[in-house]
């Protein structure tokens, strides 16, 4: 067991004894309900993360994920936060094991793991003894209860774009998935974007996730825009998959950004060569706060000498959420509307248990990004 105290100090459960579920402190203050005395007690944080996996890849994540816990924990003044550090081993039965280990050493709550399969093991495992999981996994079907998911989900990104393309007069939409798990999750948010936003799925075109199966699609794709006057491609294609394939068939086949709006559900960034596919000019897709990503990402270089991974910013901004909650002394559930600020912009949780992050839509001009709406600095409305 990789077991990591970072500091001692008397136990915080009675505090926590209060809640049914983690209250965050909002990026617009409130009124507290009731105060506490923070230097006088801790928070008890398991970390759950995969160190001793089999990929390699995930052992590097799982030091930079505990890195950015304790970036955070340093920025954290007026409370104390006691952190452990638990292996997961990237499998869900010692996620499991740890998570319970967690819970006899008297863990307030429990932060990871990554993987859905883990994430949904510990938040049962855990359930009986009122303790809340805030999970790395993006996968939305695991979400309720106790289980919060910090990852950024496919209906959050279709949203913002939906929303955003409404706003610029697009609202007749083909959606095009491959037929995998991936793919018929990515079309289903994408679907559900459409209705929540006032506009109108046209169709969906499914295709083999394969090159033979992203060629065969091209005259299906073209066939369904010109009979249902589509003004809007949706693809869930990825940069390292699909997508360079359709950045240069759509537009040979009379289907280039100047004649129907592509839209991504993926970033479009990344990897920095996909700038360079011509096909991908003018098409749209969403971003966090790059602002803010780059002030964390400084700031984690600073900290180890080397770059974050990509979602390393999950694990600070759970810690620092936490000890926003502990210094504000609020009781409440997680879900209050006003959210709170993350490494990269605003982030809130729905009813649901899934997360609403605050994203900006970009574009690609002359093999360079550019910002077309801003990431939005505060939830505006009342709620839910």
């Amino acid at each position: 067991m990789h077991l990591k105290p970072y500091s001692a100090s008397m136990s915080f459960r009675a505090f926590f004894a209060l809640l049914t579920a983690i209250c965050l402190s909002a990026c617009v203050p409130e009124q507290p309900s009731g105060k506490l005395d923070a230097s006088n007690a801790s928070v008890q944080v398991a970390l759950l993360v995969p160190y001793g996996s089999e990929d390699p890849s995930e052992a590097s994540l799982a030091s930079d994920m505990e890195n950015a816990a304790r970036l955070a924990i340093a920025d954290i003044s007026g409370v104390k936060i006691d952190i452990r550090v638990y292996d997961t081993n990237g499998n869900a039965l010692d996620a499991r094991s740890a998570a319970l280990k967690a819970a006899e050493d008297g863990a307030d709550i429990i932060v990871g793991p990554l993987h859905a399969e883990s994430a949904n093991a510990v938040a049962v495992a855990v359930a009986p003894r009122r303790i809340n999981v805030l999970a790395f996994s993006n996968n939305e079907t695991i979400a309720g209860g106790n289980l919060y998911i910090m990852g950024q989900t496919f209906y959050d990104t279709a949203n913002r774009l939906v929303e955003y393309a409404v706003e610029q007069g697009k609202s007749r939409i083909l959606i095009v998935h491959s037929n995998t798990l991936s793919g018929r999750l990515g079309r289903d948010a994408i679907e559900k974007a459409i209705a929540d936003n006032g506009a109108y799925s046209v169709g969906s075109v499914g295709h083999d996730f394969s090159q033979q199966g992203v060629i065969d699609s091209i005259p299906e794709i073209k066939a369904a825009v010109e009979k249902t006057a589509a003004d809007t491609v949706f693809l869930t294609a990825t940069s390292t998959g699909g997508l360079p394939l359709f950045s240069q068939m759509l537009p040979e086949a009379g289907l280039g950004n100047d004649m129907v709006q592509h839209i991504g559900l993926t970033r479009w960034d990344r990897p920095p060569r996909t700038l360079d596919l011509p096909g991908i000019e003018g098409g749209w897709f969403a971003m966090p706060d790059q602002v803010r990503d780059a002030l964390f990402k400084a700031k984690f270089n600073e900290a180890t000498g080397t770059n974050p991974h990509t979602l390393a910013g999950l694990s600070y901004d759970a810690i620092s959420a936490i000890g926003a909650l502990a210094i504000s002394g609020r009781t409440g559930a997680l879900t209050q509307p006003a959210g709170f600020q993350g490494v990269t912009g605003i982030f809130r949780f729905r009813s649901n248990r899934t997360i609403e992050r605050g994203l900006s839509v970009a574009t690609v001009e002359d093999r360079m990004i550019v910002e077309l709406s801003p990431a939005p600095q505060s939830f505006g409305g009342t709620g839910f």
